[in-house]
């Protein structure tokens, strides 16, 4: 696996995948960012949330069961001291589908947890990782959009 950041300018950065996809990563304003992209430890919790979901929708596949969507919600607690590590880390999984077994969902979010999940076990590491588990009926799951940070 490869990554490239690319300094633009003030504090922002372009960041190329190994896989030829490309992202701006800009710093605070309070840091001399100007806000045009993801801060770095935003992505890096993006990242295991989408690992997560990854590994959930991809175990419930096998195990045939009629996913339709998942949600995961992550929100991180910091430490107040440099290496501002995540501390606790709460992972909200709503699946949706139709007919699901509510075992299966949970076998696969603690299979995720527990073994498949290269970014939450490593996470694991400095973090107290939270799971809850909602299950949705239907086709979509339906949830507010994440509210912005303050800066």
């Amino acid at each position: 696996m490869k990554a490239r950041i690319k300094w633009s300018e003030g504090m922002s950065f372009v960041a190329q995948t190994g896989s030829g996809h490309a992202l701006v990563v800009d710093g605070a304003p309070e840091h001399g960012g100007r806000n045009l992209g993801a801060r770095p430890m935003e992505l890096v919790l993006a990242g295991a949330a989408a690992c997560t979901a990854f590994d959930v929708v991809l175990i419930l596949r096998k195990a045939r069961q009629p996913v339709t969507d998942c949600v995961v919600e992550a929100e991180a607690d910091r430490a107040a001291v440099e290496p501002k590590v995540f501390t606790r880390i709460r992972l909200a999984y709503t699946v949706a589908g139709h007919g699901l077994d509510p075992r299966q969902v949970e076998r696969a979010v603690k299979l995720s947890k527990e073994k498949y999940c290269s970014a939450t076990i490593m996470l694991g590491r400095t973090a107290e990782i939270e799971t809850t588990v909602a299950i949705v009926e239907g086709d979509r799951v339906t949830l507010d959009p994440p509210a912005p940070a303050g800066g």
